[in-house]
């Protein structure tokens, strides 16, 4: 009977996983603070940052740059860490972000006043030192060209046209093609 009362206890984690674990909360904390100093002091100098619905990020000053272009963008910017996985390599974070496109551009893009709430997932590798050698960072970046008003709200009426536009284009294209290459019967 005791032994059923017993509750199953933690595996235990190496040292290294610690000290990602450290490295990541840190970083992340500099995120929430809208500090893209502190964050850019996380990062070896040949690191890279893969923000896969934008680009690639190389080093520390680029990193720097993007942050600080984001935060001054979205001033009111309240980022969260929703999960957390570490293993001695790196760690996983799926994090949230609100504020609202209020301030400066991004990405070339000049601020709506709009609200935007996105979900995404790093992926951090880190180095011996604990220092970031590598981000891959994923969120729909569609969600945010909707909610600052590039794209029409998805399911409404101007949605539907757009896909119908680009769907006449893409069968007209290919019309053309195949009637290029001697393909029509």
């Amino acid at each position: 009977m005791a032994d059923r009362d017993k509750s199953p206890s933690k595996p235990r984690r190496s040292g290294r996983a610690k000290a990602i674990e450290q490295v990541a909360t840190s970083y992340f904390e500099a995120v929430a603070a809208r500090d893209a100093d502190a964050m850019a002091a996380h990062w070896h100098p040949d690191g890279v940052g893969d923000l896969v619905p934008i680009g690639i990020l190389r080093g520390p000053g680029a990193v720097r740059a993007f942050f600080s272009e984001m935060f001054a963008a979205i001033p009111d910017a309240h980022f969260v860490v929703l999960k957390m996985a570490v293993d001695t390599q790196g760690a996983a974070v799926q994090w949230r972000l609100r504020g609202t496109f209020d301030g400066g551009a991004f990405q070339g893009i000049e601020p709506t006043g709009r609200a935007v709430e996105l979900r995404g997932c790093d992926c951090l590798e880190v180095d011996d030192d604990g220092r970031l050698i590598r981000n891959t960072a994923y969120y729909d970046g569609a969600a945010f060209a909707r909610q600052v008003g590039m794209l029409p709200a998805q399911g409404g009426g101007a949605d539907r046209a757009v896909r119908a536009g680009f769907n006449a284009v893409t069968r007209l294209r290919s019309a053309v093609t195949q009637r290029t290459r001697g393909g029509s019967s």
